[in-house]
């Protein structure tokens, strides 16, 4: 009798062991087959950036495209058929591209972008942020907001240059969290007195080409605009997408008297924002199509 019970509890502590053995395999194999996924969406993206707009490979273009692609550009029909039948026109012009820095949340890439002998998208030299939203591994829908380049800017740096490196992926949800915590009590307004418990008093490297670095160099922009009655004003935020050290929003509000979409970018280092970037297009009354501009 005894000697059952042994085998018996031999029997159950091995099956228990191998349970626990695939489990961990299992979930292993579930993490890495992740990543991959993460790390395809990234590329298929860039994938389908350089086909449209440095191979202008038709073919390629819709192998990477849906069928039923959602356009949020304002001046761009919906659908894949107006991309296809923009190729000719890039090629043309010799429209080229480049990507500065690529990131991913879930279902949506974000891309960080220059573009050359782009007059057909606005300016002979454009710098853009360009959310993709994924599907079944394919481009599925689209927003952006561009901008001209400009060339001489207040702190000396440019509009798309600076750190790359996507660091502390593990505190991607923290970051997202706090950056639109920064909105809405900064570039809200709703506790301006705040400001230090975000951005950095060491460093904070500016790419708005009308404001200096650090600080300093942001309440002399804030002052300005104010003094001006020009000051901006968000009125609500549509998305917060990030990964790791670096956290986009996509925002809308007024400016100028005039209705604006801000994509700001930003990166936060040891639990302050340490760099900025941004965007701010004018939404126009009539677009495209009709999917809105967020």
């Amino acid at each position: 009798m005894r000697r059952i019970k042994s085998t018996l509890s031999i029997v159950i502590i091995t099956t228990l062991l191998v349970t626990s053995c695939k489990n961990k395999t299992s979930n292993n194999s579930i993490k890495k087959q992740d990543k991959m996924a993460q790390k395809n969406l990234k590329n298929v993206t860039i994938e389908a950036l350089d086909a449209l707009f440095n191979k202008k490979n038709e073919e390629k273009v819709k192998t990477l495209f849906t069928k039923t692609y959602i356009q949020h550009n304002p001046h761009v029909p919906t659908g894949l058929e107006p991309i296809v039948g923009f190729l000719p026109v890039l090629e043309k012009a010799g429209t080229t591209i480049k990507t500065h820095r690529v990131f991913q949340d879930g279902d949506f890439v974000i891309t960080h972008n220059t573009y050359n002998n782009a007059e057909a998208l606005g300016a002979k030299e454009i710098v853009t942020f360009d959310v993709f939203r994924m599907e079944g591994g394919k481009v599925a829908e689209h927003w952006d907001n561009v901008s001209p380049i400009v060339k001489e800017t207040a702190s000396g740096r440019s509009q798309f240059d600076g750190s790359s490196e996507i660091t502390d992926k593990e505190k991607t949800a923290k970051n997202k969290q706090f950056v639109e915590n920064f909105v809405n009590d900064i570039l809200f307004g709703k506790n301006p007195d705040k400001i230090t418990e975000y951005i950095s008093t060491e460093k904070y490297h500016q790419h708005n080409v009308a404001i200096e670095d650090g600080l300093a160099g942001l309440g002399k922009a804030i002052d300005y605009l104010v003094s001006q009655n020009d000051m901006f004003k968000y009125t609500k935020i549509h998305k917060v997408l990030g990964e790791g050290n670096f956290v986009l929003t996509m925002s809308e509000g007024e400016w100028h008297g005039k209705t604006q979409s801000f994509y700001d970018l930003f990166r936060v280092e040891n639990g302050k924002i340490v760099e900025h970037w941004d965007i701010v297009q004018e939404i126009p009354t009539e677009m495209a199509h009709d999917n809105g501009k967020f």
